[in-house]
């Protein structure tokens, strides 16, 4: 049945990537069913927040995933409209477990007649000290088995070489690649000292990655300046050679060096990622160690590790907060509290809002707004 209502269709840019036959299906049902759409399709979040600011009567509607919702919430609570102004959503795009927990079906068709047909309800916000908002769960840590976004993770890219002795610029003083019985080696800093060798010219031994890259360059007179490292393997030019002598001898110098340098075992020709490291509170690996409160009464403190914490808007007012201790020997129970107001205070910690990770922060206090905002949804 068709409603009388206004509508402004925000469609989230990232909506119409993903699904672009689910938004032009959703767009068809709502202009269908309304008596006047108006549709906006902004390309950022400042054209998103600026289609909501300027919707005069009309009712937004919104198509795209969880974080297009929670755009939409924070920009309105921001702004102080969050009374006065419910909200509709299309779930459209690739994070969509939040519109799902808050009742939103799935399928445009469905998601979109529910904003025709629906009825508005009013549902409890967690509002943080810094004005941030919360419509879901609030987990700490961020997401567990995975670092914060600050924190390489471990291994880096997949393929690369780790870091340590025999990978990249040899070390000062090293004799990789020599020629089994050689006995001369060049100085390691690239300063240019002779060898050791029984010519005394440094010619049979090796020098750094430094001292090779310094003593590649000719001289005024065309050969190799006698201050620097000569080239690994290479000889003096002989008297007369011409300033081209470097050219057919670094051929030769080169599979020398590649025919002394040892295999690599099979076993060990890719190397290893290490596995995911989980980050802790103040930055070390677990447990975590945090100060929850409760409307004034702490719960755990600092000298009881935690494994997680998670703070839910509760569905009799309130929020639902859970702690689940370090077990030591049998499973420890979780503690559960409800109440109006959570402090969470530690070391540096990250949380998860809903899909977005805030922090690192030392203490974050959220508070309970009941029927703080509206979304429309199925009678």
């Amino acid at each position: 049945m068709a409603t009388d209502d206004q509508l402004l269709v925000v469609i989230d840019p990232v909506a119409r990537r993903t699904d672009g036959e689910a938004v032009r299906i959703a767009k068809d049902v709502l202009s269908a069913g309304a008596a006047s759409t108006k549709v906006c399709l902004p390309d950022g979040p400042e054209e998103f927040a600026r289609a909501l600011s300027r919707r005069g009567s009309r009712r937004p509607v919104l198509v795209g995933d969880d974080r297009a919702l929670l755009r939409a919430v924070s920009h309105l609570h921001r702004r102080r409209e969050l009374a006065g102004c419910a909200l509709s959503l299309v779930p459209v795009g690739t994070a969509l477990g939040l519109a799902h927990s808050l009742g939103v079906p799935p399928g445009a068709v469905a998601a979109a007649r529910a904003a025709l047909d629906g009825v508005e309800r009013r549902l409890d916000l967690l509002v943080d000290d810094s004005d941030g908002v919360v419509l879901g769960a609030l987990r700490i840590p961020a997401l567990p088995g995975v670092p914060p976004r600050d924190t390489p993770e471990a291994g880096g890219p997949a393929g690369a070489a780790p870091p340590g002795p025999g990978r990249g610029k040899a070390a000062p003083g090293s004799d990789r690649g020599a020629a089994p019985g050689r006995t001369g080696t060049a100085s390691g800093t690239g300063t240019g000292s002779s060898g050791t060798g029984p010519s005394g010219t440094g010619s049979s031994g090796t020098a750094s990655g430094a001292g090779r890259e310094a003593g590649s360059g000719a001289g005024p007179d065309g050969a190799t300046r006698s201050g620097e490292g000569s080239a690994e393997g290479c000889a003096s030019p002989p008297s007369g050679a011409g300033s081209h002598f470097w050219l057919r001898a670094w051929p030769q110098s080169l599979a020398r060096t590649l025919s002394t340098r040892p295999a690599i075992p099979a076993r060990m020709s890719r190397p290893l990622r290490p596995s995911r490291i989980r980050v802790a509170a103040g930055g070390g690996p677990g447990p975590w160690r945090l100060r929850v409160e409760v409307d004034g009464v702490i719960l755990v403190d600092l000298d009881q590790p935690v494994e997680a914490v998670s703070v839910v808007p509760g569905a009799d007012g309130g929020a639902d907060v859970e702690i689940r201790p370090v077990s030591v020997g049998a499973e420890a129970a979780p503690l559960l509290a409800t109440g109006h107001r959570v402090t969470v205070s530690g070391a540096d910690f990250r949380y998860r809002a809903d899909s977005l990770v805030a922090g690192p922060v030392r203490t974050r206090t959220w508070t309970v707004r009941e029927a703080a905002w509206g979304l429309t949804l199925p009678g």
